[in-house]
């Protein structure tokens, strides 16, 4: 199956979110009915691009019985997926919510750990995968044993077909990209966190942000350098100038998924052919109504368009 827009999840997951009344060490916590959902970066980025109206194929490492659950799970969803055998049994991860004040706490399980055998067996199934243009995403964390270079590997593993690549990662993967540009990265998101980290310095302004982001680009790092600031949007810099772009306001229901909506939406707008600063737009409006939605539910369709109209950027 050859796709236009491939996500590629490594070390995905099955998503429990839960609440409880108050969320306290030591007595047992009477929760409420689980919301159930299929996770890891780069299924969350399929699965909001299903929702957004577009299609793409979900590349995922599966095993053992959660391994199967969690197929069963985006058959429901009616996500298209190649899986292909991982190590070990896929991880599960829980997010409870305490009712009483709103706070969430999210336990995220490492994964297998992966052998020197399983890198190769991944990237053949992506050559299988990946056509002539295909938009290829590599998104969420990477399982323990996998090297900080597979960014980097994969990368320039599909350069010769013509597919353009969108990395959102972050640890060492991402401090080895831009410390070893290999210009074939069309995408590069970070968080705000993240980029003054990379910087060695605070960005107060958005400007601030944008100044580093173009040095990136400059450097070769990526034609297009996302760096999410936030409640304050996102900058994008490009080799053509810089923009930033802020949603509208809405309820801050949960914030798990919102990069991921970001990032599906963004690479829908791309696969669509969409001016690069509504491409921005339409990310920033996906990540704030998957904030607006409960647990793992991500960007709802009809609000990520509502909220696109409320959408405001500037060319900084």
């Amino acid at each position: 199956m050859k796709a236009h827009i491939l996500s590629i999840t490594l070390n995905p997951t099955v998503d429990f979110a839960t609440s409880a009344p108050e969320v306290s060490a030591g007595p047992k916590l009477r929760c409420g009915e689980p919301q159930i959902d299929p996770g890891g970066g780069g299924i969350n980025v399929s699965r909001a691009i299903r929702i957004l109206g577009g299609q793409s194929v979900a590349l995922i490492a599966i095993g053992g019985a959660t391994g199967a659950h969690l197929l069963q799970l985006l058959a429901r969803e009616g996500v298209a997926t190649v899986a292909f055998q991982g190590p070990g049994e896929t991880r599960q991860s829980v997010t409870v919510t305490d009712t009483s004040t709103g706070g969430q706490y999210r336990f995220v399980m490492p994964g297998p750990s992966w052998q020197e055998e399983d890198v190769p067996r991944a990237l053949n199934t992506v050559d299988q995968a990946t056509g002539e243009g295909t938009l290829v995403v590599l998104s969420g964390s990477q399982p323990p044993g996998v090297a900080k270079e597979f960014p980097s590997i994969l990368a320039s593993h599909i350069a010769g077909r013509g597919a353009r690549i969108i990395v959102d990662t972050s640890g060492p993967a991402l401090f080895d990209l831009v410390e070893k540009p290999r210009e074939a990265i069309h995408t590069l998101r970070m968080n705000g966190e993240e980029c003054e980290e990379l910087a060695g310095a605070p960005h107060p302004t958005p400007a601030d942000t944008a100044q580093f982001a173009e040095s990136l680009v400059a450097k070769g790092v990526a034609g297009h350098e996302i760096v999410a600031r936030g409640a304050d949007g996102s900058v994008l810099a490009t080799a053509d100038g810089s923009w930033h772009a802020t949603g509208a306001k809405v309820e801050i229901v949960s914030k798990v998924g919102a990069g991921d909506s970001f990032v599906g939406a963004w690479t829908l707008a791309l696969a669509r052919e969409w001016p690069v600063e509504d491409c921005l737009r339409f990310g920033v409006a996906a990540a704030s109504a998957a904030c607006n939605s409960e647990g793992t539910l991500l960007c709802e369709r009809q609000l990520t368009e509502k909220l696109m109209n409320g959408c405001s950027i500037n060319r900084l």
